[in-house]
């Protein structure tokens, strides 16, 4: 079987799901432990090594883009015992890897809020610490042993799928369980001493390896620094109608928070023209379109309603006149299905009563 088909699988597996971003955004750590099975080891000079399967750890530093999309560092381990071969000879020892890897990352929200698949790929360096001992008994020689105990470096890369779990009621936490194809494609060749029978020296020889293919399963935590515990959005509450002379709506950017030159104008000609009737309140009330999550658009249309409030006080409004809510993706102004970028539903309104 041949186990370097299954990364293009995985890839071509969840493809048709990539219209769907998961917006995590912001600073995260992980980590993970696991088993790795490594295929064999072929050498230069023929036959090939088989090391057995053993552990392989990692972790990571990143920071997610709030589309989807995150990049990280990686530092990785994996250990393998060296028992067998095919090359005419027994050995004894081991295989660690060291890996520093940057990878790229795709979340992917599927609809259920428990569940998030993700893909991406990683490019870096590994080094190659080879250990142990081989003997040999030839027609040529009545008994040879040769002794290796060298580390060696060369470029590596891998796959990754995976899927994380959120942990309800700790915001930022999620339980991942991953696949990753890692691949060290070059050779590598590790200099050792060969006691000969009948000679009075040790035979200097090269171990070459030509290439080193890893498949690894592994259960892991991840945490985000930066995802707020969800705010009730309220069911009942209808959203507050608008009066002709009195309500303002200021347009924003997709996934932005940041007023626009027009949205500073008409936020001063609201608080301008507050100063000229009489009100109890003036509510600021945030709105986002259809794309992402529930949680994440709830957060942006609090953050959206926040700006406008700051520019009100700015402008001349007491703060305590002023009360801000965020309805997320709820009351469109114009009705659309999930995941539409909608310019008119990205809006903060200002009700002046």
């Amino acid at each position: 079987m041949r186990f370097r088909s299954l990364p293009l699988a995985i890839a071509l597996l969840v493809m048709p799901l990539a219209a769907w971003a998961q917006p995590f955004q912001g600073l995260y750590i992980g980590a993970g432990a696991g088993y790795n099975l490594p295929e064999n080891y072929p050498l230069k000079s023929g036959g090939q090594l088989e090391p057995d399967g053993g552990f392989v750890g990692l972790g990571s530093i990143g920071y997610a883009l709030g589309n989807g999309f995150r990049f990280e560092l990686e530092g990785s381990y994996r250990h393998a015992d060296l028992g067998r071969s095919t090359a005419g000879f027994s050995t004894s020892g081991s295989a660690q890897t060291y890996g520093v890897m940057a990878n790229a990352l795709f979340d992917m929200d599927v609809g259920a809020p428990w569940i998030y698949p993700y893909i991406g790929g990683g490019l870096g360096y590994a080094w190659t610490h080879l250990s142990g001992q081989a003997g040999l008994t030839p027609a040529s020689f009545p008994l040879t042993s040769s002794n290796v105990g060298q580390t060696q470096g060369s470029f590596a890369f891998q796959a990754i799928g995976g899927l994380s779990f959120p942990i309800p009621g700790v915001p930022g936490l999620s339980v991942t369980t991953e696949y990753r194809f890692f691949a060290v494609p070059g050779s590598e060749s590790f200099s050792s001493t060969r006691l000969v029978a009948g000679l009075p020296s040790p035979v200097p020889v090269t171990l070459r390896l030509q290439h080193q293919y890893n498949h690894s399963f592994l259960l892991g935590v991840r945490y985000a620094f930066n995802v707020a515990a969800p705010v009730p959005v309220p069911v009942a509450a209808p959203a507050p109608e608008p009066t002709a002379a009195r309500s303002y709506l200021v347009f924003f950017d997709w996934d932005k928070a940041t007023l626009t030159d027009r949205a500073r104008q008409i936020v001063k000609e609201a608080a301008d023209n507050s100063t000229r009737v009489q009100y109890t309140r003036i509510e600021v009330n945030g709105y986002t379109d259809t794309s992402g999550t529930r949680q994440y658009n709830q957060g942006l249309s609090v953050r959206r309603a926040q700006a406008v409030q700051a520019e009100l006080i700015k402008d001349g409004v007491p703060q305590a006149a002023i009360t801000i809510q965020g309805f997320g993706d709820t009351h469109l102004l114009v009705p659309t299905g999930p995941g539409v970028r909608e310019p008119q539903n990205r809006r903060v309104e200002i009700v002046i009563r």
